[in-house]
């Protein structure tokens, strides 16, 4: 099956999850991978009876057409596709059967939910999103995983109000604990899709002849092309959080702020060093010592060296599992070896420190690449992509929404939050900048995110690290200095 099948069709139905969820490209031939599955399952002494649901009768027609074609490439023993009558509430319905030596069977059904009562087995619900009682028939299906069932849903997307768009939102954001891929038409292609039509239809491949094979179906689909081939919900713009959430959800907290002139970038790195250090000792030390050492820590940052803010977000996982901010730290125009030292100073001073998800995006790199240099793989660079927010900005939201994640009640950081904005589908932010200057484009928002993905990992056992005397040789200073 595998030299014949693509590769996120091998990740599709090597996937074990008992419920398993794909939002996808339009004809990228998931449904019939589905079925290839689904004849082994049915043909299996072991396996189970499969109910596909498809929303008309061409779609049952099909794949249980596709089915028999599996049932035969891998030589099993099955009857003929077989029409059968149902009972449909009062109507009799004409459905298409396959029955397998196994004893097993593959039937189509109609999207009725009540179909489904009394049965056992595989349930595949084809092209979800245009099902009209989708939530019910959802309900019914998982019904069956009580006796080792298993539920497939497949769809492309109707809009981003519409029920499957909002499943697939609750994946994303840990509420549904199901298996979820997604594959577009382009990431369809890079794998092999019009090289196999090229093989089935007997035609040459070419790049050329590809791109233009693309560029064809892109014109026909227009403006759909988003949704039908990009794989994202029509009607998907505007902002994410809305301000009175967001106050709710804000705590007393200190926000530490530091920045540099230009010519600050001249003076000695000795003098530099020695400033921070005094600075640290007298804005961050009294911070970290109120930390609840019996609770595990986690930071993120978002780096900017010039123009944005650098933003630095512990968080506190407590006891009931919600993360807490302690404090933020927000550094304008500070040279890199400047945010190293600060980033260090606190990272050494976080009780139990499990994990840091750092911006490793341009320049951040360099700060991201000496943090693992110095506490290993608790250090996570990130390169931020329009693939990591459409994998993380949904639990973030989910958390705010939920009350999981408190922030600081602060004016500044509640405009960078709602900055995010849903742009083609996925939640990150926009061109839209915020502060009295214009001089913050969400900065805090994608630390907080960043932190927030850190305390949900499966992070290295929290190690302590000693501090050493060095880096606290101004601390007696602070006495009597005011700085």
């Amino acid at each position: 099956m595998a030299g014949v099948l693509l590769p996120y069709q091998m990740d599709w139905i090597n996937d074990p999850a008992q419920v398993r969820v794909y939002e996808k490209s339009r004809r990228i031939g998931i449904s019939w991978s589905t079925a290839a599955e689904a004849a082994l399952i049915a043909a299996a002494a072991s396996g189970m009876d499969v109910w596909y649901i498809g929303y008309n009768k061409d779609m049952a027609e099909e794949f249980i057409r596709d089915s028999a074609d599996w049932i035969k490439h891998y030589q099993l023993v099955a009857d003929a596709v077989a029409e059968e009558v149902i009972k449909d509430g009062d109507k009799d319905i004409l459905t298409f059967v396959i029955r397998c030596a196994s004893g097993h069977r593959i039937t189509a059904l109609s999207s009725r939910p009540s179909n489904l009562r009394g049965k056992q087995g595989y349930v595949i619900i084809d092209e979800a999103a245009f099902h009209e009682q989708l939530d019910e028939l959802i309900k019914a299906a998982i019904a069956l995983l009580m006796w080792g069932g298993k539920v497939a849903i497949i769809s492309t997307h109707d809009g981003v109000d519409n029920p499957f768009n909002q499943l697939c939102n609750d994946i994303r954001a840990g509420k549904k604990p199901y298996a979820l891929h997604r594959t577009t038409f382009d990431e369809a292609c890079a794998q092999g899709l019009y090289r196999r039509i090229c093989q089935v239809r007997g035609l040459e491949w070419s790049v050329k002849a590809e791109r233009d094979w693309a560029q064809a179906l892109y014109d026909q689909y227009g403006q759909a092309a988003d949704e039908e081939l990009r794989v994202i919900p029509s009607n998907s713009s505007g902002t994410v959080l809305s301000r009175a959430l967001l106050e709710r959800r804000g705590d007393e907290v200190d926000i530490v702020r530091l920045e540099k002139s230009d010519d600050w970038k001249e003076v000695a790195e000795s003098v530099r060093q020695a400033e921070i250090d005094i600075w640290c000792a007298i804005n961050l030390l009294p911070l970290t010592q109120n930390l609840d050492e019996s609770r595990e820590h986690v930071l993120g940052m978002d780096f900017a060296r010039s123009g944005d803010l650098s933003v630095i977000t512990p968080l506190v996982i407590e006891q009931n599992m919600q993360r807490r901010l302690p404090f933020a730290v927000e550094l304008r125009n500070i040279p890199h070896a400047q945010q190293r030292q600060i980033l260090f100073y606190l990272l050494d001073r976080l009780p139990r420190f499990s994990a840091a998800w750092l911006d490793a995006t341009g320049n951040g790199e360099y700060l991201a690449e000496a943090a693992y240099d110095r506490y290993g793989k608790r250090i996570n660079p990130v390169k931020l992509s329009n693939a990591w927010y459409s994998e993380h900005m949904p639990p973030f939201i989910a958390a705010l929404e939920d009350d999981a994640l408190r922030i600081a009640k602060d004016s500044e950081m509640i405009d960078d939050l709602r900055a995010l904005e849903r742009i083609d589908g996925i939640i990150k932010l926009g061109k839209k900048r915020t502060g009295k200057d214009k001089d913050r484009h969400g900065d805090s928002a994608i630390a907080l995110c960043l932190a927030y993905a850190a305390s949900r990992a499966d992070n290295v056992l929290p190690v302590e690290v000693a501090i050493e005397d060095s880096e606290d040789r101004f601390l007696d200073m602070v006495a009597y200095r005011e700085y």
